[in-house]
């Protein structure tokens, strides 16, 4: 093994002193058994899981793909790129979705990444295109198999597999136990990692039920907002309507929140993602879509406004609390008339909130918005530098800068961003006139 040596350097790139237990077995097992399916829940560091045995696959005298990676959603897919990334290997990694435009995504592709990551609708799409050659892969892994199932991508799957010929290791990764495998997958008697906890260790979540008097339960959930101290929260509901709706309520109300839903162009849910993980909208109300793989930090407190008819949807819901070794609090608010689902056990403390009106202190910071990304050889150096030198920001003033392709995301703040605005209104970045702004919130698209 060429590449064992290195590992340890991964390690602190990725700002970690060791591997936890799952990960650890993953390793060892992944690297001497070519069928094997990974049991871990969300938020456990699966993804490091796979990949850190993957490195230690490749080839560094191979030209091509290596190992192709499928993924059920673009957000888990450019999430592992991000680890990858990170870690700070040699290697080229590439993400193909779709919405993301095939032109750059086939440029890409005419030099071949070792780690080809993708959605498996856009990858069969590159392969019957011929875009790249999948006559070197030799390792394939289905990451959140479950949800790549229970979204129908069957038939691409099958389609995909059927061709990579060279294939010798295959890895299945789920939260969810009892999944059947399909055939296609030629994955027979996998050596099987169970890391799903046991009822006793989900001792972490503590649930509560908020009782709501009226029918529409905004009003409930305000108060519940205003009880939580300025922490922030993440609201789940079943619709992408009833998303907008609640989030604009509470915006009424005077609550910094946000919407997240699949109807949402690529951009707006980008940005809203974003103004949540920057803490400068603490509020994001989502369908089921936020309850698997998005790249957000663990949350304290999560409410179901409504509750969803499948249980496995529910626990991954709460996954994104009480994770590892941290405590978290799931809410839900019920109102009498709703029907009662089967999974939850109605028996639980109720939590008085007394008409807790006190608003949640403002965020402290605010997003801006500058249109220019990586494809413009813009770095967060560049923009901390210019905000710092042009704008006269201190360090402290600047929050988490996101770099995409073609735009750019800084918290400031709010106190100062007025200040910066005019300082740097006539300033170049680079020797460039970017246009930077106070980000918009996402707002309903009005028919």
């Amino acid at each position: 093994m060429t590449n064992h040596h290195h590992s340890t350097n991964l390690l602190l790139n990725l700002g970690i002193d060791s591997l936890n237990e799952m990960q650890v077995a993953a390793q060892e097992t992944i690297l001497d058994n070519n069928n094997v399916l990974l049991l871990s829940p969300t938020g456990s560091g699966k993804t490091l899981a796979f990949l850190l045995p993957i490195f230690e696959l490749l080839d560094e005298y191979q030209a091509g793909v290596q190992c192709l990676i499928l993924v059920p959603s673009r957000e888990l897919g450019l999430q592992i790129e991000q680890v990858w990334k990170k870690m700070g290997t040699t290697y080229k990694v590439n993400v193909c979705y779709g919405g993301h435009s095939i032109e750059t995504e086939i440029k890409n592709l005419s030099n071949p990444p070792a780690v080809l990551i993708g959605t498996p609708g856009r990858i069969a799409d590159h392969i019957d295109r011929g875009t790249f050659k999948v006559d070197r892969i030799q390792t394939l892994v289905l990451d959140e198999f479950d949800k790549s199932l229970q979204l129908g991508f069957h038939e691409q799957m099958s389609f995909i597999i059927g061709k990579l010929s060279k294939l010798n290791k295959r890895i299945l990764v789920s939260a969810t136990a009892g999944i059947e495998i399909p055939k296609y997958t030629r994955v027979v008697n996998p050596t099987v990692l169970d890391f799903l906890p046991t009822d006793e260790e989900k001792v972490n979540l503590s649930m509560k039920m908020v009782i709501s008097k009226e029918k529409d339960k905004i009003g409930s959930l305000f108060n519940l907002i205003c009880y939580l101290k300025s922490q922030s929260a993440l609201i789940f509901c079943n619709h992408r309507d009833a998303a907008e709706r609640i989030s604009d309520a509470l915006t009424e109300k005077g609550i910094y929140a946000t919407y997240y839903h699949g109807g949402m162009d690529q951009d707006e849910r980008e940005r809203a993602l974003i103004q949540f993980r920057n803490g400068t909208m603490p509020y994001l109300v989502t369908t089921d879509l936020a309850a698997r793989g998005l790249d957000i930090p663990e949350m304290k407190h999560v409410i179901h406004y409504h509750l969803p008819s499948k249980e496995d949807e529910f626990t991954h819901r709460n996954g994104r609390t009480a994770r590892m070794l941290a405590s978290g609090t799931a809410y839900i608010i019920a109102h009498e008339s709703e029907k009662k689902q089967e999974y939850i056990d109605y028996v639980m403390p109720v939590l008085k909130l007394d008409d807790a009106t006190t608003l949640p202190k403002p965020p402290e910071f605010q997003t801006v918005y500058i249109s220019g990304g990586k494809k413009n050889k813009l770095n967060k150096i560049d923009i901390v530098g210019f905000f710092s030198q042009k704008g006269k920001l201190e360090k402290e003033d600047i929050g988490l800068i996101e770099v995409k392709d073609f735009i750019s995301f800084a918290a400031v703040k709010f106190k100062k961003v007025k200040e910066l605005l005019s300082n740097i209104r006539d300033e170049k970045m680079k020797g460039k006139k970017f246009k930077i702004e106070i980000a918009r919130k996402v707002v309903k698209k009005v028919e």
